[in-house]
């Protein structure tokens, strides 16, 4: 017998003879032979990689293993960006999404027949109100500057004094809100909502304190300075974040929105995406500290966006801690600021100072009733100086003003008539 030829199996004879078992074994065999050789040759194969490498089968084993240690955090690569990421972590916290909702008319169609004495089916659609729900209607944002719960945000995003406002929180928590005061003369008001109550088990109870921002200096920016916005972008994405840099300072605008037009002036520019719904959010330098409050973005243009300097909002939080509304000082005239252009069109006889003269609506130049008109302002005079301070298209008027309190008593320089005139008078009152 050949040494590589199997033996030949016998099996014994069964009774039936219509079955053939020695041809059908011998496949069976056939193939169990061939099986054995292919698990050999595997087993051998890892055998020798485990003895070639010296690898123990725990050690193969980690390869196929995805450890929870192995998804590590990221790590900051620049000095900027840790001071982006610390900044986010850190306030993030304490800014909110401020949503509106309003009744409004639930409205239905209807088919109604005009000419039934003509026996013809006519079936016109027409619209009818029938009832109202409560319903979303916009959203902003905020964001908290006292423990207690003042929250700091734009006039437009709450100037709908029929509206419900109510404040979403970063760790999901609703709490309804207050309107506390709207700026009279600047785009910002300041609102509230209630500290959680915690009893103990003795029935004393403490109020939770809420996360705050740290407010900075707008006064010491620079054009080029790192800033990045917070805010519930388009309504929908809270607390999304943008970077950018001041593109401009002491900038004028005229905003709308809301409901609300009016003209801001010396306002922050910057790059950094503020979006709709972002309104009333902060705007922080790489330290954290809130420098400006978002505002406005122009329409159809790549990220040109603005920011009240958080310096006009301080004087507003204080006033309110002390008094609960905002103030200002009032004088009661309506003016141009004056440049080379408006004073060669009009034949001035000054390049500067603010022009006393009607609104383009026909409204009056000087407020009847007001101090400007106590103190013999009139139409047509030109306010050189406001406290000894000159104005000028970069030092306006509506900005020196804002420095003084009302019932402070100031002197005016004026030009009426090719004629110099200094006028006392003491600033009236203006609020919402």
């Amino acid at each position: 017998m050949n040494l590589y030829e199997l033996p030949k199996l016998e099996f014994p004879k069964l009774k039936n003879p219509s079955i053939n078992f020695p041809k059908f074994w011998e496949k069976q065999i056939f193939w169990i032979i061939i099986l054995t050789v292919l698990i050999s040759s595997v087993f051998g194969f890892v055998g020798g990689i485990l003895s070639g490498s010296n690898l123990k089968f725990s050690e193969i084993q980690k390869l196929f293993e995805m450890p929870a240690t192995s998804i590590q955090q990221y790590t900051p690569q620049t000095t900027q960006e840790t001071a982006i990421i610390g900044v986010v972590k850190t306030f993030s916290p304490a800014v909110v999404s401020i949503v509106i909702t309003k009744e409004v008319p639930i409205i239905e169609q209807y088919y109604y027949n005009p000419f039934p004495e003509f026996g013809q089916e006519f079936q016109i659609p027409q619209y009818r109100q029938n009832g109202t729900q409560k319903q979303e209607v916009g959203g902003g944002t905020g964001f908290i500057v006292s423990e207690d719960g003042m929250i700091l945000t734009n006039k437009h995003v709450v100037l709908d004094t029929e509206a419900e406002y109510t404040v979403l929180t970063n760790d999901g928590k609703s709490y309804p809100a207050e309107v506390l005061a709207r700026d009279p003369a600047q785009d910002l008001a300041v609102i509230k909502i209630s500290q959680e109550k915690i009893v103990n088990n003795q029935g004393s109870f403490t109020f939770t304190n809420f996360p705050v921002v740290k407010l900075g200096d707008s006064d010491s920016l620079q054009i080029g300075q790192t800033v990045i916005a917070i805010g519930n972008a388009l309504g929908e994405f809270r607390n999304t974040v943008s970077v950018g840099v001041v593109s401009g300072l002491g900038r004028s605008i005229t905003a709308s929105g809301g409901g609300l037009s009016e003209t801001i002036e010396d306002v922050i520019q910057t790059d950094a995406a503020i979006n709709q719904g972002n309104s009333g959010g902060p705007l922080l330098n790489l330290k954290g500290e809130v420098i400006g409050i978002d505002t406005a973005m122009v329409q159809g243009a790549q990220n040109i966006g603005f920011a009240i300097p958080i310096n006009y909002a301080k004087k507003d939080i204080e006033q309110i801690k002390a008094s609960g509304k905002i103030v200002y000082p009032y004088l009661g005239v309506r003016y141009v600021l004056i440049t080379e252009k408006i004073q060669k069109d009009n034949n001035l006889g000054v390049d500067y100072g603010a022009w006393i003269i009607k609104g383009e609506g026909g409204e009056p130049a000087v407020a009847k009733g007001s101090v400007a008109e106590k103190a013999g302002l009139k139409e047509n005079d030109i306010i050189l100086e406001f406290n000894g301070e000159k104005i000028t298209t970069e030092n306006s008027l509506a900005k020196i003003i804002q420095k003084y309190n009302p019932g402070e008593q100031i002197s005016l320089k004026i030009i009426r008539d090719k004629e110099e005139k200094t006028i006392p008078v003491i600033l009236g009152e203006r609020s919402e």
